[in-house]
């Protein structure tokens, strides 16, 4: 499926585009806050390579990793959701 390359593609791109923000930055809470989107990017390719796996592949093995892959990357983008929804408002304030 080529939408899910463009889509993991767009991920990696986002991820790097973050850290380099991550790594410039000087504020703590502002660092905080971008670790959070680099960690949503991040898990969403991982997310999105599983989805991928279940459409290339048609093994027992790589149903077992895709899922494996698709369970760790929705789960680290649900943490790092939450982790960017409470360091946002922290951001702003030390932005003031």
């Amino acid at each position: 499926m080529p939408i899910f390359v463009v889509l993991i593609i767009f991920s990696l791109v986002f991820y790097l585009f973050y850290k380099t923000k991550y790594i410039r930055s000087k504020a703590p809470m502002e660092k905080q806050w971008l670790s959070a989107k680099c960690s949503i990017a991040l898990g969403l390719f991982v997310f999105l390579f599983g989805i991928n796996l279940f459409f290339i592949h048609n093994s027992v093995v790589s149903t077992i990793v895709a899922v494996v892959f698709v369970l760790l990357g929705g789960a680290s983008v649900i943490a790092a959701f939450k982790a960017y929804k409470y360091y946002l408002p922290k951001t702003i304030e030390e932005r003031k």
